[in-house]
């Protein structure tokens, strides 16, 4: 992702939150964008605001695999804090995992570290790595699919800026394929 501020306008874009194209042992992971932009602001947007969010973008993450895997996602990024990643020098986005399929079944996303008791939540925190499943039982298939919504917040000092700057923030999903049985 990626920001640039002007000194009248500012012009907000965001660049890649993941190649375009990862190849994992038997499977292919892709995303639908490679660059997001968040158009042009104005300064005078941020009226009296201690930070700007910016509209949530979407984008979709397909999986294909020539044999049924079980799957499980991260993203390796640069972590702002536990709940979110880098935006530039003090901004942050945040990565949800939406409506997610494998093989045309819906299922929910579980932290891999999951602990009983403990609610299932599609947000992709640093470090952290998203197990897909259905009834609690991790799922294998040979495709999924999954909305990822960006969520960016900017401080009201980032637009504090003389000339035209550019923010950033960068990282990579990643495929897991741990060793799960089919599912029927």
């Amino acid at each position: 992702m990626a920001v640039k501020f002007e000194t009248w306008p500012l012009v907000l874009l965001c660049t890649v939150l993941a190649a375009p194209e990862v190849l994992a042992e038997n499977c292919r992971l892709s995303v639908s964008q490679p660059r997001i932009d968040y158009g042009a602001i104005r300064r005078e947007a941020l009226v009296a605001k201690t930070s700007m969010v910016l509209g949530t973008r979407s984008l979709r993450v397909n999986v294909i695999c020539t044999e049924p895997a079980a799957m499980a996602l991260r993203f390796i990024g640069v972590a702002a804090d536990r709940q979110g990643f880098v935006f530039g020098r003090q901004g942050r986005f945040r990565l949800s995992l939406k409506h997610a399929q494998v093989d045309g079944r819906a299922v929910e996303w579980w932290a891999a570290t999951h602990l009983p008791g403990e609610p299932a939540s599609g947000q992709l925190l640093p470090g952290q790595t998203l197990v897909a499943r259905a009834a609690g039982v991790p799922v294998a298939g040979r495709r999924l699919t999954a909305q990822v919504d960006i969520d960016t917040e900017l401080p009201a000092g980032a637009m504090e800026v003389r000339d035209e700057t550019h923010l950033e923030g960068q990282g990579s999903f990643e495929l897991i394929s741990p060793a799960v049985p089919p599912s029927r």
